[in-house]
């Protein structure tokens, strides 16, 4: 089968690879959507550790071809989409239920051989059924929106408060829709990309602004009455990025650090600032058991109207800086038999 690898910073290779076999309670699936995202960039460049060489892709939708032994609920032909983390199960972080915090998980597409690739076997338990209507292009968003939820659980903003996001990438977007679902008002987002302020509005935003206006600050001042954001969620993952979403939140704020900045990124905060205005600042990683929730909110978020841009398994090197650019649309898959 073909496959992308990673094999270092700057060093992806279409490789032809022997076609993996499914043991005892694991399927194969035949990917047909597999979306890139800030991980895949911040690996490519060397800013998070991942295997060597490994086939890249964790976002994926694909179809069941075969099944292993001992697997119960999953069939060939079933399409499906994959959350793609396993863990130890056995250490500090498993045992009281917070897996996701396991400094021994592993996941498809960064240690484990991932999607971006003609078939792939994972355990049975990783595989959700896709909704009927939903097809891979939307269904491979499910990694991404199960992870938007874990976040939304985190920061839990209340009905009627306020909220900045700033960032409006795909995660933005279904921040955004997220926000707009728990009842988050006014939802004002900060977004220097025309296309994705557009997007913003469309998804439940009241404002998008763009933060090269001269009047970016004013505006902001104009819609927390002064006061600051009840809520402020950092999607874009860089230190600039979090100061200001320090700088706007209210006095008892809550700050959700979402976007996935750098290993060795440094932000600049004033202690001062976070205890005397009684701040919370709050962490967010990966989808822990927000997968299925993730696949029943798919119909419901309106994820269709996301430009997204497809590149076949060949055009890796476009796909991949076309992500890195934003320049093709609101987001960037693979499609491995397109």
């Amino acid at each position: 089968m073909k496959a992308v690898r990673f094999h270092g910073p700057g060093d992806l290779r279409l490789e032809e690879l022997p076609a993996p076999e499914p043991k005892a309670g694991e399927i194969r699936v035949r990917p047909r959507a597999v979306g890139l995202c800030g991980t895949d960039t911040h690996i490519l460049r060397g800013d998070l550790p991942a295997g060597r060489p490994v086939v890249l892709g964790h976002e994926i939708a694909g179809v069941v071809d075969a099944v292993g032994n001992d697997v119960a609920g999953v069939r060939e032909g079933d399409q499906v989409t994959i959350e793609p983390h396993v863990y130890c199960r056995t250490r500090r972080s498993c045992r009281p239920g917070r897996e996701h915090l396991c400094l021994e998980k592993r996941a498809f597409g960064v240690h484990l051989n991932g999607g971006l690739a003609e078939q792939l076997v994972v355990p049975a338990f990783t595989a959700f059924g896709l909704p009927p209507g939903i097809g891979p292009e939307t269904g491979c968003l499910a990694e991404p929106v199960a992870c938007c939820i874990h976040g939304m659980d985190r920061l839990a903003p209340g009905s009627g408060s306020s909220l900045l996001i700033i960032g409006a990438g795909p995660a933005g977007l279904i921040l955004t829709r997220l926000a707009q679902l728990a009842g988050a008002t006014p939802i004002v987002v900060s977004e220097p990309n025309d296309e994705r302020r557009a997007a913003a509005l469309e998804f439940g935003a009241d404002h998008a602004l763009d933060p090269g206006d001269k009047g970016w600050g004013a505006a902001l001042d104009e819609l927390s009455d002064g006061q600051g954001f009840d809520s402020v969620i950092e999607a874009v993952g860089a230190p600039a990025t979090l100061e200001l979403a320090v700088e706007r939140a209210a006095r008892g704020g809550r700050i959700l650090v979402f976007g996935a900045a750098p290993m060795d990124a440094v932000a600049k905060l004033r202690p001062y600032e976070v205890f005397a205005r009684e701040l919370t600042l709050i962490g967010t990683l990966i989808n822990p058991y927000t997968h299925e929730r993730a696949v029943r909110l798919l119909p419901r978020l309106g994820l269709e109207r996301l430009t997204v841009a497809n590149f076949p398994l060949e055009s890796f090197r476009a796909a991949f800086d076309a992500q890195a650019t934003g320049a093709a649309g609101l987001k960037v898959e693979i499609q491995p038999h397109l």
